[in-house]
């Protein structure tokens, strides 16, 4: 089976600042991969660039065996992607912003009435569709940002903390269409903080710290190489400089 992502010694500088320390990951068609680690791990970057929006960096990338930098438009439109921070037209309604998003992907008009009607009825934004979004929660914003990312139906989703300002009901959704997803081939890359998430809908867990992958294996086989141990434990143990509890400490001194 060909890998449908390939990083080839990835390398990424900002400035005299080395972000990403000569990345390699190969990954499957169908595999919901977690990708975690600090702040200023390199995450951001490493899906940036993924994505095609950085292209000032140092090795290969492949997507379904074409490389990134020869072949863009094609190898973009394979991925779904949704951002940890995004700015949408707030002054366009559900439908217009998608409207405009099926244009991207020269999908007909009536896919995408249909799919972006199913998904945000889903969501429970049916009454919503056709409202400014500059009135929209959060939350509501990151469900037209969900159907956004899905709405070419692509073979890769990349969705980095894509559960940000999301009530309980609509966790619980995304949760289950990730992993519906999966058995439907689509390869999930999944970037989050929120480590009990990552536990439950990862098959393989990627460690980063300091640009250097520190960990790659399922979650079941993290647990036998660290003792047993929730992934919280185990993230805090592999690149905590300081224990948490420690740290914790060390604030509350503050109100001595």
């Amino acid at each position: 089976m060909n890998p449908i992502i390939e990083l080839k010694n990835i390398t990424k500088s900002y400035g005299d600042k080395q972000v990403l320390c000569g990345i390699n990951l190969s990954i499957n068609a169908g595999q919901v991969i977690g990708y975690i680690g600090p702040n200023g791990a390199g995450k951001s970057t490493t899906v940036k660039i993924l994505c095609g929006l950085l292209s000032d960096y140092e090795g290969d990338v492949y997507i379904n065996g074409k490389n990134l930098r020869e072949d863009p438009v094609a190898a973009k439109a394979k991925i779904g992607y949704v951002p940890e921070l995004a700015e949408l037209y707030d002054v366009l309604t559900p439908a217009e912003f998608l409207g405009f998003m099926g244009d991207l992907y020269n999908l007909p008009k009536e896919i995408v009435v249909d799919r972006m009607t199913k998904m945000l009825s889903a969501f429970g934004l049916e009454a919503n569709i056709n409202q400014r979004m500059d009135t929209f929660s959060k939350g509501m914003k990151q469900k037209v940002l969900i159907t956004s990312g899905l709405l070419h139906n692509p073979d890769i989703i990349i969705l980095d903390e894509p559960l940000s300002g999301l009530d309980a009901n609509s966790v619980i959704i995304v949760k289950e269409l990730i992993s519906k997803l999966a058995l439907d081939g689509k390869t999930i890359f999944y970037c989050s903080h929120m480590m009990d998430v990552v536990e439950k809908v990862s098959d393989r867990i990627i460690l980063i710290n300091a640009g250097v992958v520190i960990a790659d294996g399922s979650f079941e086989e993290l647990k036998q190489q660290q003792g047993n141990q929730s992934l919280e434990k185990i993230f805090a143990h592999m690149t905590a400089s300081e224990s948490q509890a420690g740290a914790a400490d060390k604030m509350m001194s503050a109100f001595d």
